[in-house]
């Protein structure tokens, strides 16, 4: 058996979310080092590597090698939907019944049982890709400017060039385009050895950044016509996502 305890049922809503914004199936690997998460989209033009360590549990009781847990994710994040204010959460497999259990403790305590998925398949690797520019910006101003774009186009076209990111978006209903500079308050950090420009699919963009805090730091890293990588944190959880481009009629 395998037993997680998550102090705030919540917090680890949030990062169930993160994932299931983009994916429906998952395969965890549980050690005790902690979570780890590495899939692609029925699509297979994204993919989110998620990964929570030990020091964001309160237990963790696992062996040293990891073992699989398969679960529907839209599945657990309806009842991690159903966590209150400063309920506790007990994740624990259950061999016999192939099931997962998922116990929240608060004034009360309640029990919920999900069935465990034998999903096989490997663990996607990592793209290998060495990027020109990267950009790092908070979540909140980055998402007001991806739903700037929304609303003209389907696709969004991000650039960067030394000095400088540019959020682009050009539909029937009109043309936006968002420049920000690097000493702007919302970019900590930009830099860029080539310009960079790719054209993403939006609602994609949207999934990928809808559970990053406001106030987190969201990292972008860009090249021309290759995926971009998008990078934030939920607490200790680390997040990364890589979005295919599509590639613009000239």
């Amino acid at each position: 058996m395998v037993e997680l305890v998550v102090s705030d049922a919540k917090f680890f809503k949030s990062c169930i979310d993160a994932i299931s914004n983009l994916v429906d199936e998952g395969t965890f690997e549980v050690s005790s080092h902690g979570l780890r998460l590495r899939c692609m989209d029925p699509s297979q033009i994204a993919m989110v590597d998620f990964n929570l360590p030990k020091e964001g549990f309160e237990k963790v009781d696992a062996a040293e090698s990891a073992v699989s847990i398969g679960v529907n994710l839209s599945d657990l994040g309806k009842v991690l939907a159903r966590a209150r204010s400063l309920e506790k959460l007990a994740i624990r497999t259950d061999e016999k019944s192939n099931k997962l259990s998922l116990d929240f403790t608060g004034e009360s305590s309640r029990h919920f049982k999900l069935p465990l998925l034998d999903l096989g398949g490997t663990l996607p690797k990592e793209p290998k890709i060495v990027f020109d520019s990267h950009a790092k910006i908070r979540g909140g101003p980055l998402k007001e400017m991806l739903k700037d774009a929304g609303m003209f186009s389907s696709h969004v076209v991000l650039q960067m060039r030394e000095g400088e990111m540019v959020v682009e978006a050009h539909g029937d209903s009109g043309d936006l385009v968002i420049e920000t500079r690097k000493d702007a308050p919302a970019i900590s950090e930009l830099h860029s050895t080539a310009p960079s420009r790719a054209m993403f699919p939006f609602e994609y963009l949207d999934d990928i950044t809808r559970a990053c805090p406001e106030d987190e730091t969201v990292t972008l890293e860009l090249k021309s016509d290759a995926p971009v990588k998008v990078s934030y944190k939920i607490g200790p959880a680390h997040l990364s996502y890589y979005l295919a481009p599509r590639v613009e009629n000239v």
